[in-house]
């Protein structure tokens, strides 16, 4: 693929993922997760090894320029939600090809990579804190009180966003954009 074509991606799919977060008031823009992971999915299959992570980086630095107030952790959850998804395509050889991408792999490479960035973000802001006050050391309470429910939300709906968002990626490369592969 042309430099210029992956730069254009990355700007693209990057600057959606940032109008999707920056736009949508909060309840709604954690819906926008599954678009942002079908993005990212299908910035690994047109760029291979870093796509998800560039756009990621893009999408990441975008968002935190324009809220700073919790701008790093949002560059960096995004930026590793890349990696994530980068790391997975590559252990389980998930390959973007005209003959069509492995959709049972994809979905697996969704589901996991989002479930470790549940729990990694989850973990952040209310499983640390919490755990950070038990061991009696000072910190700021701005984030989350940890609950049961809210745990097993996590681990639930990490894989089920994942596993969608899999699905879909698979059917958009082998139906519509697998002839754009180089």
């Amino acid at each position: 693929m042309q430099r210029l074509q992956r730069l254009f991606i990355i700007a693209l799919f990057g600057a959606i993922i940032f109008v999707g977060n920056l736009f949508l008031p909060p309840p709604l823009n954690y819906l926008m997760m599954v678009v942002q992971a079908v993005l990212l999915a299908l910035a690994s299959l047109f760029i291979h090894r870093v796509g998800a992570m560039y756009v990621g980086a893009v999408g990441g630095l975008l968002t935190a320029l324009a809220s700073p107030s919790l701008g790093p952790f949002t560059f960096l959850f995004a930026f590793l939600y890349g990696v994530f998804v980068d790391a997975f395509m590559a252990v389980f050889r998930v390959k973007g090809t005209r003959q069509g991408a492995n959709r049972n792999r994809l979905m697996a490479v969704m589901a996991l990579s989002t479930l470790c960035i549940a729990v990694a973000s989850y973990s952040a802001f209310a499983v640390f804190p919490d755990i950070f006050a038990a061991q009696g050391i000072t910190y700021i309470g701005l984030f989350l009180q940890r609950s049961p429910m809210l745990d097993m939300l996590v681990l639930f709906m990490g894989p089920a966003t994942g596993v969608t968002a899999g699905y879909a990626t698979a059917y958009l490369w082998n139906k519509y954009l697998r002839h754009l592969a180089v």
